[in-house]
């Protein structure tokens, strides 16, 4: 059995967290209907498709950025990372405009990668004790 190379355990974990995002969304989005409503489980489920996308916009755009080597990666970055903000702040605000009602099922959908990071975080830390075990 070969090595991994440097960097392919993080490269897996990165490239599973959108999915991660979307699915807990989706189950999410699932109970939210049969709870509430079909359209808060619409919105669960756009709030989770959106920060799946956003996530993946975000470190495709990085990778990009810090492979490339130039000299104005940094304000580059700052750029990328401000125009995301404002898409953000968009989205949210059309929410609020079309749905005042109901954008707390949105941000509950958006927030599901905090939930995610959580879960890639304590696998992790299981893999680091076994590790050393």
């Amino acid at each position: 059995m070969e090595p991994e190379k440097p960097g392919a355990i993080e490269e897996r974990v990165l490239r599973r967290i959108p999915v991660e995002i979307a699915v807990g969304a989706a189950a999410l989005a699932l109970g939210a209907a049969l709870v509430f409503d079909p359209l808060t489980g619409l919105l669960v489920f756009a709030g989770g498709a959106f920060s799946a996308l956003g996530f993946a916009w975000l470190k495709q755009s990085l990778t990009r950025i810090l492979t490339s080597g130039r000299k104005g990666a940094l304000r580059s970055g700052v750029a990328l990372y401000a125009l995301r903000l404002v898409l953000i702040c968009g989205v949210f605000f059309l929410i609020i405009l079309l749905y005042p009602k109901k954008i707390l099922a949105f941000g509950a959908g958006f927030s599901v990668v905090v939930l995610v990071s959580l879960v890639e975080g304590i696998r992790a830390l299981l893999l680091l004790r076994t590790w050393k075990a």
